[in-house]
């Protein structure tokens, strides 16, 4: 079970991520790093002595700041930044968290410069832009995780709302990760059978309604972003990558006029496998849905500008 997966940020999402690959086993160790003093370390360990009980061998450990811990890793999971605050405007977000996925790139990339680097901080879109321009790397080797996450949300109302458990329910969506993006209802399936044959129109567009706001819905609880559902989702991708297992996925991708779209981040099918994404899929789109999409893109567009203004890509 050779391999090294590194995870950069050791708060809730990061350490749960740590904790859902070691429980994978799919690879011999597990590096979280942390600016903290002592926070990654005593993270990591705890999730290593949790091994015996739930039966990994994977080996988790954390360092404080030393990159040099990265070195040989597979793959690794950006998930540093700072969340936004009361009286943070959005634009004071997009360029804190630039500057801190600029630096965190920069040093993976002088250790880790074979990694593949999957990206979780927020703004998710523009911040795998940034982590993508800053590398160097093709962008074939960053990906986003923003729509495995909405997917299970928009899966786990399906599934409520329809009587079924949240394994039978297929679901695709599409665009920037947050109020933009564009669920599809036309290629949501509940074991094959369309949504539609179970759930009337209005219904249907309240789950979607939902699943845009749905990390919101859980801030409005916690005052804090989620991590769980985050955290599997990161985790699930990550398999797909070390395992080459060519998963069919919604993923933050770079586009290259798929959809119309030119030079961009965004989230789209992908099939993800060993070499990161494979390729990027182009469903049949309606012209109702397509518009969607490229609302949704435009709007990733125009964060993206707050980052080029600043010079750093």
């Amino acid at each position: 079970m050779p391999g090294k997966v590194a995870i950069i940020g050791a708060g809730n999402v990061g350490a749960t991520v740590a904790l859902a690959v070691a429980q994978q086993d799919i690879v011999s160790e597990v590096v979280l790093l942390d600016i903290k003093e002592g926070v990654a370390e005593g993270k990591a360990l705890d999730i290593w002595e949790s091994g015996p009980v739930h039966g990994f061998a994977t080996k988790v450990w954390g360092v404080t700041n030393d990159y040099s811990a990265v070195e040989g890793a597979q793959l690794v999971v950006i998930t540093s930044g700072v969340p936004r605050r009361p009286g943070m405007s959005r634009d004071d977000l997009v360029r804190t968290n630039a500057k801190i996925v600029k630096e965190v790139t920069e040093r993976v990339v002088a250790v880790a410069p074979d990694a593949i680097l999957l990206v979780v901080s927020n703004p998710l879109d523009v911040m795998t832009y940034t982590a993508w321009k800053v590398s160097g790397f093709e962008p074939e080797r960053v990906v986003g995780m923003a729509g495995v996450l909405d997917v299970a949300r928009y899966r786990t109302f399906i599934a409520e709302a329809v009587g079924v458990s949240p394994e039978d329910v297929q679901a695709m969506l599409m665009g920037g990760h947050g109020d933009s993006m564009v669920p599809l209802p036309r290629y949501t399936t509940v074991c094959g059978v369309p949504v539609t044959e179970f759930l009337d129109e209005e219904t249907i567009q309240k789950i979607v309604e939902r699943t845009r706001f749905g990390g919101g819905e859980i801030v409005n609880y916690l005052g804090v972003s989620a991590w769980y559902a985050p955290g599997a989702s990161v985790a699930l991708m990550v398999e797909a990558i070390i395992k080459d297992k060519r998963r069919f996925l919604p993923a933050c991708a770079y586009v290259r006029g798929e959809y119309g779209i030119q030079d961009l981040y965004m989230g789209v099918p992908v099939i993800l496998g060993g070499q990161g994404v494979e390729r990027v899929v182009e469903l049949k789109l309606s012209e109702d849905e397509l518009r969607q999409v490229h609302a949704s893109a435009e709007h990733v567009r125009r964060v993206l500008r707050v980052v080029q203004e600043m010079g750093i890509i």
